[in-house]
């Protein structure tokens, strides 16, 4: 053992280094009460039905998170109301889902979150040119065949509350539950008359009925009351040739009304995955569109349900710091060992300032405990030398000598013990002067 370890004291290091452990133990205990697990290597989102825009959006978030390192897992609905209803189960395993503005309330029990507008989805009514016959009130499909969207869809409960604001339902009026591309060939075959669509123009749906011959657009004409009456919705303009300029799509400015789609996360959905979704959501919405400017969406929305903080930090900050340089998960995995040495650090920096003299105080105690027997003994012999015989006093010193001797002294207290033993001297010449021989 080299020389400088037998001068330690390692009672009194243990002393001081086990609570200093325990410190540092409770410390790193209470950081990881505060900090989530790695984010998970998927992320699961209720989108819609078969070639809908919900699909269409959700296969270009898939692109963006593999670039992560993210699985998304798309799981296919009937729409925003089955998308709510899967949220709210919680034996339903899914993070995201999809919702059209208009469609959700929030419950009592709720623990969703939005994450903000993320485009205009607005309402398209198709129908044959010779069952419309130039008509532009919803009004006007009074007694004809109206697909008005699959059960569990965002586009029926526009639609019902549309038809029911003009009096229309299925007493005086035929409505078919049904949605999907089938509609064009029906249409087509004069099976049906109008079809209410809702999304955007990337729509398969959409795009396949602007194209169809024979097939109409409505332009809205009380657009306008509509957005006063459903405070959910937005008057949006399709311009003259918007969509096709050479086949001139749509023949003249149209008018629409449009819900927002946003997307809606449970409240327990790891902030670092909702973050990366923020980034996702403005690289795919961000582009400029026949509706919106470019970096126009995501925005901070106007739903019922509460805005997500990682949202709301979103758009206030941007990017994460460490994420604007790095790779998603290097990002987050230093995110979360900085949580951890916060609290650390900030029990060991006090250590490391506090414990040296606390075992230093352990040791000068120890040779102060012997200036104390060495006083004591000394002040009997001033007062009564006679009290002892000269061996016995100096038995006593010799007691007190040899217990500073066998002090475990580091090399910093050293000249405390000397000083110790010089005094011990002092203190054996005086008994050797007041007493007799």
């Amino acid at each position: 053992m080299p020389e400088r370890l037998k001068h330690l004291s390692w009672r009194d290091i243990v002393f001081v280094a086990l609570p200093s452990l325990l410190l540092a133990v409770g410390a790193f205990w209470l950081a990881a009460q505060f900090i989530k697990p790695a984010p998970p290597a998927q992320f699961i989102v209720s989108t819609g039905g078969e070639g809908g825009a919900y699909q269409l959006f959700a296969a270009r978030y898939k692109d963006v998170l593999a670039r992560h390192e993210i699985a998304l897992v798309e799981k296919p609905s009937a729409g925003s109301i089955e998308n709510l209803k899967r949220l709210r189960d919680p034996a339903f395993a899914v993070d995201a889902a999809f919702i059209q503005g208009g469609t959700a309330r929030p419950g009592e029990n709720d623990e969703l979150v939005s994450l903000g507008d993320f485009y205009h989805e607005p309402l398209w009514i198709f129908g044959r040119e010779a069952a419309l016959r130039g008509g532009d009130k919803i009004l006007d499909l009074k007694g004809k065949r109206v697909a008005v969207g699959g059960a569990g869809s965002g586009t029926q409960h526009l639609a019902m509350e549309l038809l029911a604001a003009n009096g229309i339902d299925a007493k005086n009026t035929k409505l078919i539950e049904e949605g999907g591309l089938d509609l064009v060939e029906r249409l087509q075959k004069n099976e049906i008359d109008a079809v209410f669509v809702v999304g955007p123009t990337q729509s398969s749906l959409v795009w396949s009925l602007l194209y169809t011959p024979g097939v109409r657009l409505m332009s809205l004409a009380h657009a306008e009351a509509y957005t006063r009456r459903f405070p959910y919705l937005a008057r949006l303009v399709l311009p003259r040739g918007a969509i096709d300029l050479t086949q001139e799509i749509p023949p003249r400015d149209i008018q629409l009304v449009s819900p927002m789609t946003t997307l809606l996360v449970r409240e327990d959905t790891h902030p670092a995955l909702v973050g990366l979704l923020m980034q996702v959501a403005s690289e795919v919405h961000g582009e400029p569109g026949v509706f919106q400017k470019p970096g126009e969406f995501p925005r901070v929305g106007h739903s019922d349900f509460t805005q997500s903080k990682e949202a709301a930090r979103y758009y206030t900050s941007g990017k994460p710091f460490l994420q604007r340089y790095m790779p998603f998960w290097a990002a987050t995995l230093i995110d979360r060992m900085v949580v951890m040495l916060v609290p650390l650090l900030a029990v060991l920096f006090p250590l490391f300032k506090f414990a040296p003299q606390l075992y230093g105080w352990r040791v000068r105690s120890r040779i102060y405990r012997r200036y104390g027997e060495l006083k004591f003994l000394e002040n009997e012999v001033n007062e009564n030398p006679a009290a002892h015989t000269r061996a016995e006093w100096l038995e006593k010193l010799d007691r007190i000598e040899s217990d500073a001797s066998h002090i475990r002294t580091p090399l910093t207290f050293s000249d405390m013990l000397y000083t110790l033993r010089v005094h011990i001297d002092l203190v054996r010449d005086m008994i050797l002067r007041r007493t007799p021989g």
